[in-house]
């Protein structure tokens, strides 16, 4: 796997990076004040969160795929949604490593949010850059959908800080 491929994921795997970097941005915004106190907190909170989405989200897809076919899946089925879908907890992996080398001492706990914050702000962006590619819009079409794709992501990263504080 490539450091685009996991920063990104592909076109088959772009609603999981989305979805995965909104969860972990929410996660890092919501339990900074954990950070302050131990430093590991935060990076096993945001672990197990990623992880309890992706399964959740694994679990629901089969669910779905199964009434959609009208059978219950088999396991190479099962195992198809469930790589496919392995774009949630990838796409912690680079915040969440920054998250650790502050765990570590390598950086500062502030600069280690942050650059976990950037990382996910940039994912987000870049993926608003993909959409609007692929639907060949203007340079004003492509700024409009990046900054819905920011806005959304953000706002419910906001939220999510908000009603933790």
């Amino acid at each position: 796997m490539t450091l685009k491929t996991l920063v990104l994921g592909t076109r088959d795997t772009i609603a999981g990076t989305v979805y995965g970097t909104i969860v972990v941005l929410s996660v890092v915004t919501a339990g900074a004040p954990a950070f302050e106190h131990g430093e590991w907190n935060l990076v096993v909170i945001g672990a197990v969160t990623v992880l309890v989405f992706w399964m959740a989200h694994v679990y629901a897809h089969i669910l779905g795929e199964s009434l959609h076919h009208g059978h219950r899946l088999k396991r190479a089925e099962v195992f198809a949604v469930a790589k496919r879908e392995l774009a949630i907890p990838l796409a912690a992996v680079l915040p969440m490593t920054a998250v650790a080398l502050g765990a570590l001492g390598v950086l500062r706990n502030s600069l280690a949010l942050w650059i976990a914050v950037a990382i996910g702000v940039a994912t987000l962006t870049i993926e608003g850059i993909r959409y609007a590619r692929l639907e060949h819009l203007s340079r004003a079409g492509t700024w409009l959908t990046v900054a819905i794709n920011l806005a959304f992501g953000l706002a419910l990263v906001a939220l999510k800080a908000t009603l933790s504080h």
